[in-house]
């Protein structure tokens, strides 16, 4: 299953957002209210486990959470 598709079923578990279509383009930080500090532990706790990554502290950044496209470049990143 492509990196995109995953990140999309990650959000969609972590937040509740059931069969809400999501896209590279789709904002998410300030855009979905689901997605809020807490939020975002959980989803990079999904992420990790989903993908066999670590994310360090410093890592984090709100950048990386502005759209699906740039959570998913991210997670490609720490894929390589």
């Amino acid at each position: 299953m492509p990196v995109l598709d995953q990140v999309c079923l990650a959000l969609r578990h972590t937040l509740g957002l059931g069969n809400i279509q999501l896209q590279p383009e789709t904002a998410l930080l300030g855009s979905v209210p689901e997605l809020d500090s807490m939020a975002v532990v959980h989803l990079i706790a999904e992420l990790e486990q989903r993908f066999s990554i670590h994310v360090h502290d410093d890592e984090i950044s709100a950048s990386h959470f502005a759209t699906v496209g740039t959570l998913t470049s991210f997670v490609q990143g720490k894929l390589t």
